[in-house]
């Protein structure tokens, strides 16, 4: 009776394999199909936002007649959406902003890497029938049409909407493209990166990351932030760690949007054994890219140096007890309101820990190193993480 028992479990654990393998080829399709929807989508978008832009630009056009094209478009079909006076300008928006040479060229300075260039079909690849193609009274469009970026393609249009909306430059467009195909957000997500400046946190050359972290994650800089915007806790002037301990707890999923999706919650105050006593780390988490296990220490107050020997202790603790032998040496983030930046370079050259200091509180990145910083990103994607 066992054997037999022995026997199904077995032919289970095999049929379940071969379920997975169904499984994946769904998936792939699936995802496969998305892409090609979305690709369409944009080309869509992008010819007729060439359209409209050319008559505009010729005085073909004016408001009005934008207005009588959104009022057709609804009469030919009530059920159709997303071809409204609103959208049909951003759509030309979003022809007139990178259909410039500046994007163009921008796009090719950076050797973008071939794995975020989705393959899409161009325009003098569409073959349309005369029968197809409206004959209108009048000459069709003269001007050269302009094949849309491929980078375009790696977003759908609701997140392009955003990016344009909220972004001052190519540069700041661009990354935030690539950003939120890498880190797969949601649109409203995207939206949180842009408001709480993502590009300036992550892509900042001045963090305070101690020499050991910078030696075991060559790339740490572009996967940590050193500043994470917390304006979702509504935290009075003067606040303690409670304070801030309870209200990360209870908005994690904003939490984890600030610090990045590859970002696993493991546990609150994660207890380790250090000699006789127990001590709690605040909050533990798991990075996937990096592969090993994150604590997150919560200070109210200024950075102190007393602060990373405490840290060096958890570390050292969860590495001997609880890290696994497939994963890599644990890191250490002291998150807390300010920091002198000297302060904490003295103290982190002298430690042995992979050890970051972060800081709640918002700055922008100047203007003038947009471009050095965002090649510098194209770089690491063309690396890949564990490279």
């Amino acid at each position: 009776m066992k054997n037999k028992i022995k026997m199904t479990t077995e032919n289970m654990s095999e049929l379940e394999q071969q379920f997975a393998y169904v499984n994946t080829i769904i998936e792939r399709h699936r995802e496969s199909a998305i892409r090609l929807v979305n690709g369409e989508a944009l080309l869509t978008n992008w010819e007729i936002g060439q359209y409209i832009s050319t008559q505009l630009q010729s005085s073909a056009w004016g408001d009005k007649v934008v207005s009588q094209l959104a009022d057709y478009l609804k009469r030919m079909n009530p059920k159709r959406r997303g071809f409204g006076k609103r959208h049909l300008y951003n759509m030309v928006k979003f022809y007139d902003l990178y259909a410039k040479e500046e994007f163009s060229d921008l796009v090719m300075r950076l050797h973008l890497p071939e794995n975020v260039q989705l393959p899409i079909a161009h325009f003098q690849e569409t073959h349309l029938s005369s029968e197809t193609i409206v004959q209108l009274p009048i000459a069709q469009i003269e001007t050269a049409q302009i094949t849309m970026p491929a980078v375009l393609s790696l977003i759908p249009f609701t997140s392009h909407i955003e990016i344009m909306s909220r972004c001052r430059s190519n540069e700041e467009r661009l990354f935030y493209m690539l950003y939120a195909a890498q880190q797969h957000l949601k649109t409203e997500e995207l939206r949180r990166c842009i408001v709480n400046q993502t590009f300036s946190s992550l892509l900042e050359k001045d963090k305070m990351l101690s020499p050991a972290l910078l030696d075991e994650y060559p790339n740490a800089d572009f996967i940590l932030k050193d500043r994470a915007f917390v304006d979702f806790l509504n935290l009075p002037k003067s606040h303690n760690e409670h304070h801030l301990h309870n209200g990360l707890l209870e908005h994690m999923k904003e939490f984890i949007m600030e610090l990045g999706k590859d970002f696993l919650f493991m546990e609150s105050e994660y207890g380790v054994q250090v000699g006789g006593s127990t001590k709690r780390i605040d909050l533990l988490f798991y990075h996937r890219a990096l592969q090993c296990l994150v604590a997150i220490e919560l200070k109210a107050t200024d950075f102190e140096p007393e602060f990373v020997g405490k840290m060096d202790m958890y570390l050292e603790a969860l590495d001997r007890d609880v890290k696994r032998e497939n994963e890599n040496p644990s890191i250490g983030i002291i998150l807390c309101p300010s920091a002198d930046r000297s302060m904490v370079e003295y103290t982190l050259s002298r430690s042995l820990s992979p050890t970051m200091v972060a800081e709640y509180q918002r700055k922008l990145i100047p203007q003038d190193v947009m471009q050095r910083s965002l090649q510098e990103y194209c770089d690491f994607l063309q690396k890949g993480i564990n490279k």
